[in-house]
């Protein structure tokens, strides 16, 4: 999905695996993947971002391709890493993925396109200064990559 070793993840968040994430195979569901992905870019804003008003501004994704490359099972202890690789005007592109902690293997792979989106306007809004300096500066995102 993106260049090997390009750079590396700052924002890694373990995760819980539920019961109920579990499916007859023994391993997660496939669609459980995209709620770890969830949780993490939510946490990720918030520790990067600060005082989002959720309120008013929205994150929507308007791409998102996840690749499914080692099953995770119930005993599997696993963090997801996060980071922004793409600033542009009114999108970015968010790279996670979801790693076994005990091997750092690479279980899952996901890459999504998301804008921002102005609730009460209802319409994409342009990338605000202090998260784009924000999440250049944590993520060490090049200059040529913002914008």
């Amino acid at each position: 999905m993106t260049e090997e070793g390009r750079k590396t993840f700052h924002h890694i968040m373990p995760l819980q695996i539920r019961f109920n994430d579990i499916d007859k195979f023994g391993h997660v569901n496939n669609t459980i993947y995209f709620q770890f992905y969830d949780t993490a870019k939510t946490d990720y804003f918030a520790r990067v971002c600060g005082n989002v008003d959720w309120e008013r501004v929205a994150i929507i994704v308007v791409k998102i391709e996840a690749e499914f490359l080692l099953q995770i099972k119930a005993n599997t202890h696993i963090a997801a890493r996060t980071r922004v690789i793409k600033i542009g005007h009114k999108s970015f592109h968010l790279e996670q993925e979801l790693i076994d902690t005990d091997t750092e293997a690479v279980l899952s792979r996901c890459l999504s396109i998301m804008v921002l989106f102005d609730l009460d306007k209802q319409q994409a809004i342009p990338f605000p200064e202090a998260w784009r300096k924000a999440i250049s500066d944590y993520d060490e995102i090049e200059k040529s990559l913002t914008s």
